[in-house]
């Protein structure tokens, strides 16, 4: 028998509604901020992802799905949002549209070929946001904020806003240089992965999941201590403002955040409910100077998060949150014979096309058996069709909540329905 993919999911009919809930909560939320949605290729070139993420990175270097098309292309399946974003925003010549900064919304499936835990999928849906075209402490509070209310919104409690700044170009080059000089001694004491980044990405050490316990980790510089003036006036002015919005955080000297293009603010969102797993980590991101430099495009900053889905489903239901199922049918048609089932098909188109939701039963079974079937699609009302109620052209209009009935002629069915 054919089986689903390793690391993949089936979200079924009975579970489906939670996720059309969340998505459509979360276009609310990005309307309310005026972000627009962008949709971008599921594959792009591999280049994209190389250069964007970064070459030292696990995503490039062990996670992505890369394949050769038939002209010879390489391709890889879309492993991260920010990278499509800043090529759409490049290609497009976005830094000339009059409303600044652009801000865009995704919510698109990646692809990550990673060791399946509980909440991670090699292919997830990822609800991301991106600011692009200005650089001010008011447009990253903005983006918290943001992300903040979208998790709040579904009545979490279990929250913690981890921030704290990379700082520009400058200061992350002098604490790269410092980590180098803490680790290379004995670097030989790390794993393989950390061996290459002492000289690609340093700070991706310190993310390192295999040697997080080694001592040299619990003693290496922090970035603080690397921050010039300029660094450190525009965080302190982030942390302002997020006081002044009544928005809680708390500071990580310790989070850096390793993909290469992030600069300034970084930040994560952790759950600390009850029973929700190892992995804290609901959402994370950060400010990106020089990514569009970087992929030929314009002097523009940007700032953005990315959330998965699956993860904030996750959340949910370690705090016993339970998303409420959508309304059932409006209408649920019993039919007696043949007669009346042709009859039933009729009326139904007739009802679907005007706008009311409508079913019957196909396996033309027993009347208790059909009443049933009305009960589990949670109709509102029922019908019994049959030879009397053809030829009189009236039926008997059951509410299923209250059990009252009402003698309504077919012709108006519609009309009592939509009342």
């Amino acid at each position: 028998m054919i089986q689903i993919p390793r690391g993949t999911q089936d979200i079924l009919p009975q579970d489906s509604y939670k996720w059309q809930i969340i998505e459509e909560r979360l276009k609310n939320i990005a309307a309310n901020y005026n972000y627009h949605e962008l949709r971008t290729p599921v594959f792009e070139a591999t280049e994209l992802f190389v250069r964007g993420v970064g070459g030292s990175t696990d995503i490039v270097n062990k996670e992505m799905y890369t394949f050769e098309d038939k002209g010879g292309r390489s391709l890889t399946l879309r492993p991260e949002g920010t990278a499509p974003v800043v090529r759409s925003y490049i290609e497009n010549k976005m830094q000339h549209d009059v409303n600044q900064p652009v801000k865009v919304f995704y919510k698109e499936p990646m692809f990550r070929y990673e060791r399946k835990q509980k909440g991670r999928y090699r292919q997830f849906v990822q609800f991301g946001i991106e600011a692009i075209g200005v650089e001010d402490p008011m447009i990253d509070v903005e983006v918290l904020s943001m992300l903040m209310h979208i998790y709040q919104s579904f009545g979490l409690k279990n929250l913690k806003l981890y921030i704290n700044s990379i700082g520009d170009h400058e200061s992350r080059r002098e604490y790269n240089d410092a980590l180098v000089r803490h680790f290379k001694p004995r670097i030989d004491e790390f794993c393989s992965d950390c061996q290459s980044r002492i000289d690609t990405n340093p700070m991706r050490i310190l993310d390192c999941k295999k040697d997080r316990d080694h001592e040299l980790i619990k003693t290496a510089p922090v970035i603080h201590d690397f921050l010039n003036d300029e660094s450190k006036a525009y965080f302190r002015t982030v942390k302002e403002k997020l006081t002044d919005i009544g928005l809680d955080y708390e500071v990580d000297y310790n989070l850096v955040r390793g993909l290469d293009y992030y600069t300034h603010t970084a930040f994560e969102l952790m759950s600390d409910a009850e029973g929700f797993g190892a992995i804290t980590t609901l959402c994370g991101g950060g400010r990106y100077n020089g990514l569009l430099e970087l992929l030929d495009g314009p002097h523009e900053t940007g700032i953005g998060f990315a959330l998965s889905i699956e993860r904030l489903l996750m959340a949910l239901d370690a705090e016993g949150i339970e998303l409420e199922q959508p309304e059932g049918i409006k209408l649920y048609i019993c039919t007696m014979d043949d007669n009346s089932f042709d009859k039933a098909g009729t009326l139904l188109h007739q009802l679907r096309t005007e706008g009311i939701s409508a079913d019957m039963d196909y396996k033309r079974r027993k009347l208790k058996a059909q009443m049933k079937d009305a009960d589990r699609k949670r109709a509102e009302h029922v019908i019994v069709l049959g030879e009397d109620e053809i030829n009189s052209g009236e039926v008997e209009l059951k509410n299923m909540q209250d059990g009252e009935s009402s003698t309504i002629n077919i012709d108006e069915l519609k009309n009592y329905l939509e009342d």
